[in-house]
């Protein structure tokens, strides 16, 4: 599971009563092992799924916003490698999920999705229209 804290001094603090409970098993002064994750920004998530959207609606270049998504992660290297019984390795879509890419993998996985969008379908984003108006 994934609990948050927030730094207050040297000391890292519950964010909420869940994070609380989630020290329950562990005794005043126990060493314990913590990997520091700033959170991603959702804001930025929110932004790169209606692109996925306006792209969908306007060219019909994917039946869905999520397999244009798929088709984004395999153009933009986000892929996982299997080997196949046969020997075989083939790609298939990554994860770009919370917990599997940081802040700074996923803004720059979203410039190169932006990037391939606007070389294979012409996709300009909608604060370069603004700009442009």
């Amino acid at each position: 599971s994934v609990y948050a804290f927030r730094r207050r001094g040297n000391a890292l603090v519950p964010d909420m009563d869940m994070d609380l409970r989630a020290l329950d098993g562990v005794a005043n002064g126990q060493l314990v092992r913590v990997e520091v994750k700033e959170f991603r920004n959702v804001a930025r998530h929110r932004a790169y799924w209606a692109m996925l959207h306006e792209m969908v609606a306007a060219t019909e270049c994917a039946l869905t916003p999520e397999r244009l998504h798929e088709v984004i992660k395999l153009e933009t290297g986000v892929v996982d490698l299997i080997r196949l019984p046969n020997g075989m390795t083939v790609a298939i879509p990554g994860s770009i999920s919370f917990d599997k890419m940081s802040e700074p993998e996923f803004i720059a996985f979203l410039e190169a999705a932006q990037r391939w969008l606007a070389e294979t379908y012409g996709w300009v984003s909608e604060r370069e229209r603004r700009a442009a108006a």
